[in-house]
């Protein structure tokens, strides 16, 4: 009995509990504050994201994991579990440990308004493209050295010891591309290049290096390649003419260094 005489009120039930912690994770004010206190933590506030620095490797496992124990759910435990992933992510970075010792240039590319095709395409004339496009772009990419670390749907990454060979591979891949057809659309691929050290693990590579290759490669347009400065400075400027990329020539995008500038390269 309590003091007032009345029967103690029974423990919470585990519903009650489970509709307690859903109503906070879903208390607007509260997701607001913790994403406003994400823009202040060290590291890419944006971890999670498709362009987050983060995208691969044991980091973006990590976070694959938590999306899926908060059920692919937008609310206050997600954004705590990735703020706590976006400082281990920073502290990675200070301390180098998502740095290698060996520099190489990290290629990405992509084909141009694929997804919308291959929609309409169906699965046989995409497989058959897919195919097609693999036969004029790898080829180029290992008789210069280079080595295609991974496929990615229409797109691949590779890594070159030497940013001269990774960028003839891409001129010639564009060349080769010119001869592929499909019914409805012409494959054009866009790239980035970017030159560090990033960190091997098994046959993959991850790191800060990995994903500003990956997101240079996001900005560029059809048939064009993009370089950062790194990678610049180690091309023979006898045979590549460069232009800075005046729109985004500082790289403000989340996680990305300031000072990094991006060019459009082209054969001279």
């Amino acid at each position: 009995m309590t003091e007032t005489g009345e029967p103690p009120l029974p423990p919470p039930t585990g519903d009650v509990v489970r509709r307690g912690a859903r109503s906070l994770d879903n208390n607007g004010a509260l997701l607001g504050f913790v994403r406003r206190l994400r823009r202040r933590l060290p590291g890419d506030e944006d971890f999670g994201d498709p362009l987050s620095t983060a995208r691969f490797g044991h980091l973006a496992v990590a976070n694959q994991q938590w999306t899926e124990l908060t059920e692919n759910r937008s609310g206050v435990v997600r954004e705590l579990g990735r703020g706590a992933l976006q400082v281990w992510q920073s502290v990675l970075e200070m301390r180098g440990q998502d740095h290698g010792d060996v520099q190489l240039t990290v290629v990405f590319t992509d084909l141009v308004n694929f997804s919308s095709w291959a929609l309409r395409a169906g699965d046989d004339e995409t497989l058959r493209l897919l195919r097609d496009v693999a036969i004029a772009i790898e080829p180029p990419v290992k008789r210069r050295g280079g080595e295609v670390v991974k496929r990615l749907g229409d797109g691949m990454m590779a890594t070159f010891t030497s940013p001269q060979a990774a960028f003839d591979a891409l001129i010639e891949a564009n060349e080769n591309l010119a001869g592929v057809k499909a019914k409805g659309y012409q494959p054009k691929i866009r790239a980035g290049m970017h030159t560090g050290t990033p960190r091997k693990l098994g046959g993959d590579y991850l790191g800060i290096d990995v994903n500003i290759a990956a997101r240079v490669a996001q900005k560029a347009t059809a048939g064009e390649i993009l370089a950062s400065q790194p990678t610049v400075q180690l091309l023979d400027p006898e045979t590549v003419h460069s232009r800075r990329k005046r729109t985004f020539a500082l790289m403000r995008v989340k996680g990305v260094p300031d000072e990094l500038e991006v060019f459009a390269v082209t054969p001279k």
